[in-house]
């Protein structure tokens, strides 16, 4: 097959082509899922409480990376048992692909078949459709449909992931609009890219919504654990370069103390740093100190 002769510019352009479409399509699946939600009969899950000690879910964020072929994934695997050869070492993943295409029914209920009789929790990320498209701007309705998936998904359900733009700094206003749409009864995640969230009226409001924030390990962002529920949620984007950083003893036995010390009911911990099949390695790594299975 010959290469191809697009220029950088062009490539660009056909991948905003196509992210234009599948932005137009998120309208279209969260209509249908808005449907869907109203004539469905069965009640949206309550979180069951919290059992006696701690209960780790670790993985990663995606499974899906070619670029694991080989580091992760055994030579002449075949795509289609990807999954099974990552549910065999770990028992949660965090799906990226919801950002940038609303699930379809179809789509959950796959994911609810993949996992066959293992027990395997899924933790999803929201539409940008929500997040970044409407900024938490008029989107009361959209939160509900989007929460519809862990109807679906019943027990398989972990955590719904809002990741918010960097662009999108902290105000009171925002805070409301989101403290405001987020009690739903589900377990939902806050993830901020802006420093200016990190301050005592953010985690005052998310504590008294029951709402998690997202600590992060990431470029530019404060390295520190923040507690505003019974969980908490962590996600390993890399120290210096985002996606690609190899995680030290050090830097983990560091984060080890955070967590044990944070005496969290339940803790969620992705990592992010997809290059290389580094995310594999350090998830098993934190793993052994926390004296957790995968």
């Amino acid at each position: 097959m010959e290469k191809s002769t697009l220029t950088k510019e062009q490539r660009r352009e056909k991948r905003e082509i196509k992210r234009q479409k599948q932005r137009e399509n998120n309208v279209l699946r969260a209509f249908k899922m808005h449907k869907l939600r109203l004539a469905s009969n069965i009640p949206s899950p309550i979180r069951p409480p919290a059992p006696e000690g701690t209960t780790y879910h670790i993985g990663c964020s995606g499974w899906f990376y070619w670029h694991w072929r080989n580091a992760f994934y055994p030579e002449g695997l075949a795509t289609k048992d990807w999954f099974a050869h990552y549910a065999q070492t770990f028992g949660t993943v965090e799906i990226n692909a919801s950002f940038y295409s609303w699930p379809t029914e179809t789509t959950v209920m796959s994911w609810i078949k993949q996992a066959g009789l293992k027990k395997f929790v899924y933790t999803v990320k929201v539409c940008e459709l929500i997040t970044h498209t409407k900024k938490f701007e008029g989107t009361e309705e959209l939160v509900k449909d989007f929460g519809h998936i862990a109807t679906i998904l019943g027990d398989r359900m972990g955590c719904f992931l809002y990741q918010v733009p960097p662009s999108y700094h902290y105000s009171p206003a925002k805070l409301k609009a989101i403290v405001s749409q987020l009690q739903t009864g589900q377990r939902n995640v806050v993830e901020f890219r802006h420093g200016s969230w990190w301050n005592e009226k953010v985690y005052t409001a998310l504590k008294e919504a029951n709402l998690i924030f997202c600590s992060c390990s990431a470029p530019r962002l404060p390295d520190e654990l923040i507690k505003t529920a019974e969980d908490i949620y962590i996600r390993f984007h890399g120290k210096k370069a985002w996606y690609r950083h190899d995680y030290t003893q050090d830097e983990l036995k560091e984060w080890a103390k955070r967590i044990q010390q944070a005496k969290a009911k339940t803790v969620w911990i992705y990592f992010n740093n997809d290059f290389g099949g580094d995310a594999v390695k350090n998830a098993k790594a934190l793993a052994r100190m926390l004296k957790s299975k995968l």
